[in-house]
């Protein structure tokens, strides 16, 4: 469970971290991807920990909105099905039809 968290946390940190201040960014970097604590990004930017956790906690719920309303993550995820579908039905020597078919299942995730 907390590894699934976290690597959706760093997708839809991936995703809509432009739409973030940078102390929100720096935070999150630190705590997802550099796998600070919070007791040490509190260190670093002489804060409590309690602050550096309602940050990040706010954050994660801002992400979720952003993906809530604009959908990236969501349709990235269909998107990759998608192109792997593509891939086996051309290793696999699909009709031309089955292929199209997909494509335009992928043009359709836009």
């Amino acid at each position: 469970m907390l590894l699934e968290k976290t690597t959706r946390m760093n997708f839809l940190f991936d995703f809509y971290q432009a739409l973030l201040t940078e102390k929100q960014r720096s935070y999150m970097e630190l705590y997802y991807l550099d796998d600070l604590s919070l007791g040490e990004i509190a260190e670093s930017y002489k804060v409590s920990r309690q602050a550096v956790y309602d940050n990040i906690r706010r954050t994660e719920a801002m992400l979720e909105e952003y993906e809530e309303k604009l959908r990236l993550f969501e349709k990235f995820g269909q998107r990759q099905t998608i192109l792997e579908q593509l891939s086996n039905a051309i290793k696999d020597e699909a009709s031309k039809e089955d292929c199209l078919a997909l494509i335009n299942q992928l043009k359709e995730t836009d």
